[in-house]
């Protein structure tokens, strides 16, 4: 069998024998061949090297989860580039940050993204080359006319593990986005450790409703390939019953959400009861997953082992926790992904004791080479490690350990609330507010307070029909939470705002809290 030493290996080993005639995605209820991927990807591959793509060279991907998508990632690297995926609701000026910061030599895109695509090379002196799927205009080629005309790519491009296969760009606390720099051996290391732990096989078929912009979503698609198995990819999670029925229709047997998703499935399950049997595996990261979602996603997914899991994009995943210990380890993100290793230190650089509170260190293949363009922000990030010459990622995230080893998440050292000399964790806060019977979503932040420092805040979202006041949600939480951990505020509102990734935005609470 063809080893997997670049990311694209895994395609070429997947269409080896009879893999070729396996169904590889199924997009919107249309299934393409492992052999239709290669062939589109390679035939793809041979127009970005016509058009001037040279190893190392970025392409931007500025697609829905479509199958010109996945397309794009694989003839990427079998052009010898490396990808960058944008989530397709960027607007123009984010798009044209991106671009312009990333140096790419062309852009993949969808017609319908035009106005934003437009505007955003406007002003670059410099612009890529643009191949649209759909109905194009003069600014663009035909993805569909490009990859007919194309002869598959017959010589393999020179690469190395070490060369950069993709820039994962992700938003900071503030500022423009920055590229985190992954090459093909630390891809494909994690893809490796994930589908240890998930055990997954190639049997499986995993269904994905997240943007492939979002690492998360991406590394679904990769673990799937890396398996020779089926990848179900939804446009997204806006219209869930179309999900559930995708869901039943493809067997699906793997389930990979955010908290956001779990909570408008569990909303669904609340007004009609939902059950889905062949599902043996249900992963959730981007934030904690609260226990209660945990306990009661049991009844969704009877047959399913549920991981908990923690990750930051600079490293893809640190941490799962075993399903079998989800009832012995209440609020754990487990130990480290195998082939890694985690620990504790105070900011001054100390190990912390069992118990303690300290900032969470990261070491393995899977770590960042860097942000692209941003030697100042790579350096808060990779600090000297064990051995000399050696970078591990300090992430910046404040944990816990038990005196086994596990993992507990307190807050990000931007989200920590500091009031009447107390550090609060927003996570311990929100867990709580979803135990509470009828609150669907729950973010806490903490608010300038001149006696306190900071005051706690929780935003509350109800399921429909529920009626709770402010004293009663308080009341819910002070029967679990220490007085000084009890929001003062209890602000009800009809939803919270999200990232790009689905994730809620405390920031955007700050910023610009609902009324």
């Amino acid at each position: 069998m063809h080893p997997q030493r670049l990311l694209h290996d895994s395609l070429l080993r997947a269409c080896e024998g009879d893999g070729a005639a396996k169904a590889a995605v199924i997009v919107e209820g249309n299934a393409y061949t492992y052999g239709e991927l290669l062939d589109a990807a390679s035939r793809l591959a041979s127009a970005l090297r016509e058009r001037g793509v040279r190893r190392g060279d970025r392409v931007a991907i500025y697609m829905d989860n479509t199958w010109p998508c996945v397309v794009s990632i694989f003839a990427t690297l079998i052009a010898g580039g490396a990808f960058l995926i944008v989530n397709p609701q960027t607007k123009a000026d984010k798009l044209a940050f991106i671009l312009d910061d990333s140096g790419a030599r062309v852009l993949l895109t969808d017609a319908h993204l035009a106005k934003e695509y437009h505007a955003a090379l406007e002003d670059m002196s410099d612009p890529p080359a643009v191949v649209a799927s759909g109905a194009t205009d003069a600014a663009a080629e035909s993805f569909d006319a490009v990859l007919a005309s194309a002869t598959p790519l017959g010589e393999r491009v020179p690469a190395i593990p070490l060369d950069l296969a993709a820039l994962i760009y992700t938003s900071g606390s503030t500022g423009n986005p920055k590229g985190v720099m992954q090459t093909h051996q630390a891809m494909v290391f994690a893809c490796a450790s994930l589908v240890e732990y998930l055990r997954l096989g190639a049997d499986d078929r995993i269904l994905c409703a997240l943007p492939l912009a979002f690492d998360y979503g991406l590394y679904q698609l990769l673990m799937s390939v890396s398996l020779g198995a089926t990848l179900v990819l939804e446009r997204s999670f806006t219209f869930p019953a179309q999900v559930f029925a995708r869901m039943r229709e493809t067997r699906a047997t793997v389930f990979p959400g955010v908290p956001t998703v779990f909570a408008m499935l569990l909303g669904a399950h609340g007004r009609e009861a939902l059950s889905f049997p062949e599902i043996t595996r249900v992963t959730n990261t981007a934030a904690a997953l609260p226990d209660d979602f945990a306990v009661r996603l049991r009844e969704v997914f009877p047959n399913a082992l549920i991981y908990k899991m923690y990750g930051l994009t600079e490293c893809k995943r640190v941490s799962y926790l075993e399903p079998e210990l989800i009832d012995a380890k209440p609020g754990s993100v487990g130990k480290a992904i195998p082939g890694t290793e985690i620990y504790l230190l105070s900011p001054e650089g100390k190990e912390v004791p069992a118990g303690e509170v300290g900032i969470l260190h990261v070491r393995g293949p899977h770590v960042m080479l860097g942000y692209w363009n941003r030697p100042d922000l790579t350096d808060l990030m990779l600090k000297p490690g064990k051995l000399p010459g050696e970078r591990v990622l300090c992430t910046q995230d404040h944990f816990r350990m038990d005196d086994e080893g596990f993992l507990y998440f307190v807050g990000r050292t931007d989200d920590i609330i500091k009031t009447r000399g107390e550090k609060v964790s927003p996570v311990e806060v929100e867990n709580v507010l979803h135990a509470i019977p009828g609150v669907r979503e729950a973010a806490v932040v903490g608010v300038p307070d001149d006696v306190l420092g900071q005051a706690i805040r929780a935003y509350v979202v109800l399921n429909p029909g529920v009626l709770l006041g402010e004293r009663e949600i308080r009341a819910g939480c002070a029967v679990r939470l220490e007085n000084f951990m009890v929001p003062r505020d209890v602000v009800l509102c009809s939803d919270l705002p999200r990232t790009a990734t689905g994730k809620v935005s405390r920031k955007a609470l700050l910023e610009n809290p609902p009324a």
